[in-house]
């Protein structure tokens, strides 16, 4: 860890018992070290776990309720990012909004007790430092997996007692507010938009729709979670 002396200082506590070194230094320092301007003070690197897969999350025993992202993929360029302008118009053109939104998707899920988020193809990286904090570190503590195929993915999830749940604008939807949330639930919600593939949207078992205001025709993905979430969550879910 990185940190300037009023960081260090403001952690206090929370830095009892921490394992890693702590190295303290001016802001102008951290600002050279890392190449541009680092408002927030505290600089950290670790090390990336392996890949926890779709079967922890769908493991048998109780209630469960997953976020599923059908496809949200990087969208803009930071400094010091290897990823050219070309690269970033076909990310956007291909997949709509990017590393806010899918850090947006688990400081959700964190805050209404959602028990894991699965991340379709394209999806940006949630520990990726922007997605990391807009999340607000929940994406250090809510389990993940990626999915390859959404198709089988939702087979699998079926076999282990889910039920799968759609989300889109189309007004013929149940309403989330309608919905009686079983005990075993995912809830999967495509980027603004496009939404979810007709492909994907037809494997799952039921549609639902956020009621919405005449004229309004979807929402970005955080913010489609987290009212499906608190939703469900009222109705006992969560």
């Amino acid at each position: 860890m990185l940190a300037t002396p009023a960081t260090v200082a403001s952690l206090g506590a929370s830095l009892d018992g921490c394992e890693a070194p702590v190295y303290v230094a001016q802001p102008a320092m951290l600002a050279r070290v890392v190449g541009f301007h680092f408002h927030r003070g505290c600089l950290a690197a670790g090390e990336r776990p392996p890949e926890l897969g779709i079967e922890p999350l769908v493991a048998p025993g109780g209630r469960r309720l997953l976020v599923g992202v059908g496809a949200v993929a990087v969208d803009e360029v930071e400094p010091g990012d290897p990823i050219d302008a070309e690269r970033r118009q076909r990310d956007r053109r291909d997949h709509g909004p990017g590393r806010p939104a899918v850090g947006g998707v688990f400081r959700n899920a964190r805050a209404f007790g959602a028990d894991g988020v699965l991340l379709g193809p394209g999806c940006a990286d949630p520990l990726y430092r922007r997605a990391l904090r807009v999340s607000m570190g929940a994406a250090l503590e809510t389990p993940f997996a990626s999915v390859a195929d959404w198709t089988v993915s939702i087979a699998r999830l079926r076999a282990a007692g889910f039920r799968v749940a759609a989300f889109t604008p189309d007004r013929d939807a149940l309403d989330v507010a309608a919905c009686a949330p079983p005990p075993r639930l995912v809830l999967l919600l495509g980027a603004e938009g496009d939404g979810l593939a007709d492909t994907t949207r037809a494997a799952c078992d039921i549609q639902l729709r956020i009621a919405m205001a005449a004229g309004i025709d979807s929402l970005n993905v955080a913010t489609a979670a987290g009212i499906a979430l608190h939703r469900l969550r009222a109705c006992g879910s969560g």
